[in-house]
């Protein structure tokens, strides 16, 4: 599979706005306006945010780019939990904010945000760490209901080093090597989805289960292996619910040079985790013999 850079430091290849340059020059991310977390093999600071294979649409490869104009999914994600827009807040602020204002907030646990919670550590492999918690605080600070939230993109094979080399020198756009490791679908998205959506069920004040936030090609992907909307049944949201919340490039609004592509949520699709495990556990399997087929095709029969 070959791919090019479709976004570096935020912005098209083809942009050489101020910004464009500047976050280049400065491996400056527009989005968290610090350097990008992107990183090559060796450490060295990427700046891609998407990628795009040369026989589909772009897709984003950088949990950051999910976050933009000042993380509005999180937001997204307020108003369909808990039914409308309330203040976000950094989560070790945010019970003096109750207490200063009277007023209800979001508390928001997360990198940047008020930090990860601690919780006990998982004997054995894995882990239930989510990257968000967003807790409803009432207007006399009690902690009324959270939900979780894991943000996911794709990892990339192959390599787009000399994609960003090009770039680098003279914002040319080349061919790489690169690739989009859909195989994790299934080795490592879905299993950790399965796991969080169980152990976030048995908590008492998590009453609307998990949200997963990714962009849209992966939530493609993700009904094709489960089987299609047959194997996501729509549910209302509950504790036992997975909450997909799909994104994508918002191409009809226009942007001029200097500005990043807006981003658009392609609608909630609320399901439970046992409907994931269910359709996930049932393989499809391929017509009866196909090993005696492919053999006798060998063979010149």
């Amino acid at each position: 599979m070959a791919s090019t850079i479709y976004e570096f430091f935020g912005y098209r290849p083809e942009d050489e706005s101020l910004q464009a340059l500047e976050a280049a020059s400065n491996c400056r991310c527009p989005i968290l306006k610090d350097t990008c977390e992107k990183t090559l093999n060796d450490g060295k600071i990427s700046g891609v945010c998407s990628l795009k294979p040369i026989t589909s649409d772009p897709v984003i490869c950088c949990p950051i780019r999910l976050y933009a104009e000042d993380y509005k999914m999180l937001s997204d994600i307020v108003k369909i939990a808990f039914g409308k827009d309330y203040p976000l807040v950094l989560g070790k602020e945010a019970l003096n904010k109750v207490k200063s204002s009277k007023a209800e907030c979001i508390a928001v646990f997360g990198k940047r945000w008020g930090g990860e919670l601690r919780l006990p550590q998982r004997s054995g492999s894995g882990s239930y760490f989510v990257d968000w918690v967003l807790a409803k605080l009432s207007n006399d600070g009690q902690l009324e209901e959270f939900v979780a939230v894991e943000v996911q993109t794709i990892d990339s094979t192959g390599n787009y080093r000399n994609g960003v080399f090009e770039l680098e020198e003279s914002r040319t756009q080349v061919k790489t090597t690169a690739g989009l490791n859909w195989e994790n679908v299934s080795k490592r998205i879905l299993p950790q989805l399965i796991y969080k959506g169980q152990v976030l069920q048995r908590e008492e004040l998590c009453k609307k289960g998990l949200f997963f936030v990714c962009p849209e090609p992966v939530y493609t992907k993700i009904t094709n292996r489960l089987g299609g909307q047959k194997g996501l049944l729509k549910y209302s949201l509950q504790p036992a619910s997975i909450s997909f919340i799909p994104y994508n490039y918002d191409f009809t609004k226009s942007t001029n040079f200097g500005e990043l592509i807006p981003l658009m949520s392609i609608g909630a699709h609320s399901t439970t985790v046992y409907k994931v495990q269910e359709a996930f556990n049932n393989v499809a399997l391929p017509e009866e013999n196909v090993y005696r087929d492919g053999i006798l095709k060998a063979l010149g029969n």
